[in-house]
């Protein structure tokens, strides 16, 4: 149920194994556009915060009243559609710090839970693949290695698009200010100023695009298995359990 970033992954997994499988989501197929291709909002990098404003896209949620900001209601925007909000965030891709993970792990006690660095890192890298940019950090990186080149979530590292000399300046800038730089911020150092690795297609019929869940997850486990169904516009309110003795139903 739900065909956000999490739902897409479960989807593509699922259908792996040959299983019937039925994707539900509450959102629509992606925009104005037909089911087979979302919209060109939702596709192009460049068109990131337009998304957001629409209904169609974005579930507008608000947080509490705020006191220390006089009562202010911020905005939460939340992906509706296939893919969630992997479809409309701003793309940057922070796999996070070690010892936040270590952190964690230390927390569940004795043995801990399977949550350390060293533990989700071969998950991180089953599930991209990065481009030549990156690889060209990983392979200098003091722990070589980190980074995956075989997975249907492509990254891109940050390029000057623009072409202007403020880019590798406001690098430089932070190194000399003694914040230090890094080439990739998702290796072995996260502190200091970088460019920005970001998930977007960088190879393929899709290079240039947005790639969100929906588009390295769901339609390609979509085109590979018949077994799964894709479900949109079906707000689910709750779900019914049918005894059925050793494979009970939905």
């Amino acid at each position: 149920v739900g065909a956000g970033s999490a739902g897409c992954v479960l989807a593509n997994r699922l259908s792996r194994t040959g299983a019937s499988v039925l994707l539900l989501e509450s959102g629509g197929a992606g925009g104005e556009t037909s089911f087979d291709r979302p919209s060109l909002l939702s596709r192009l990098p460049t068109a990131l915060a337009l998304p957001m404003h629409f209904e169609g896209y974005n579930w507008g949620y608000l947080a509490e009243p705020e006191p220390v900001l006089r009562g202010r209601r911020v905005t939460c925007p939340r992906g509706k559609g296939l893919g969630g909000s992997s479809a409309i965030n701003g793309m940057v891709y922070v796999r996070g710090h070690d010892r936040d993970y270590d952190t964690w792990n230390a927390g569940f006690g004795d043995g801990g839970g399977g949550w350390g660095a060293a533990d989700v890192l071969p998950y991180f890298r089953r599930m991209e693949t990065v481009c030549e940019n990156a690889l060209m950090g990983d392979d200098s990186d003091i722990l070589p290695g980190r980074r995956g080149t075989d997975g249907p979530l492509q990254v891109k590292h940050g390029t000057n698009m623009l072409g202007t000399p403020l880019y590798d300046a406001f690098v430089r800038a932070g190194d000399e200010a003694g914040y230090g730089a890094t080439y990739d911020y998702n290796g072995c150092r996260q502190e200091g100023t970088s460019k920005m690795p970001m998930t977007v297609f960088h190879s393929g019929s899709y290079k240039g695009e947005r790639a969100s869940c929906r588009a390295a997850y769901l339609e390609p486990a979509m085109e590979a298995h018949p077994s799964l169904s894709v479900q949109p516009n079906a707000h689910v309110r709750r779900i019914l359990w049918e005894d059925g003795g050793d494979a009970p139903t939905a």
